[in-house]
């Protein structure tokens, strides 16, 4: 299995997430992102954090009834295999890469390509609204390819990557202070 990677802003650090603070907190920092102007997290709607929480929700329901065991109520976000376009979504855009070995299977689902569209597209393709566990997603991965390899530009569509939702901290302290690739 390829490697995990998490990728940030050398501002803020690793693993800082919005739906870790309260509604108000969260509605805060995105209004700084947006009054910035700067990096990806600035052109997002203004119904995006509800958004965000009602796909977080589901993502998680539909891991639990897969089998996942969930420690944190909201995941962290990371890629399956590398995907460099995301550092332009940052305007100090870092990356860590830790081995998939790391987690336990049961802590991390995966979406075949970022949650938003996987979660809310209705195209007909049969990776659309799904949550997949370890063991599923290397056959959706035989079958389909991995996304940054057939659609590196976005060209194919909104899948450039394999999402993967890290749902427990407890692996993250170890590679949180590794040394990070600058870009």
């Amino acid at each position: 299995m390829e490697d995990l990677y998490h990728y940030y802003d050398a501002s803020t650090g690793p693993f800082r997430n919005l739906s870790d603070l309260t509604v108000e907190e969260a509605e805060t920092v995105q209004s700084e992102l947006r009054l910035r102007k700067k990096g990806f997290a600035s052109k997002r709607g203004d119904d995006y954090l509800e958004v965000r929480r009602g796909l977080e929700a589901l993502t998680r329901k539909l891991f639990v009834a897969k089998g996942g065991r969930p420690v944190r109520q909201f995941p962290h976000y990371m890629t399956l295999g590398s995907c460099p376009w995301l550092l332009e979504w940052y305007p100090q855009g870092r990356l860590l890469q830790i081995p998939f070995t790391a987690f336990q299977p049961d802590t991390i689902s995966f979406t075949y390509g970022d949650l938003f569209p996987t979660m809310r597209l209705q195209d007909g393709k049969p990776y659309r609204g799904q949550v997949y566990t370890a063991a599923e997603i290397e056959t959706v991965i035989r079958k389909f390819g991995l996304p940054q390899v057939w659609n590196r530009t976005g060209a194919h569509g909104p899948e450039r990557y394999i999402e993967v939702q890290v749902w427990d901290d407890s692996p993250l302290p170890s590679f949180a202070g590794m040394p990070v690739r600058e870009f």
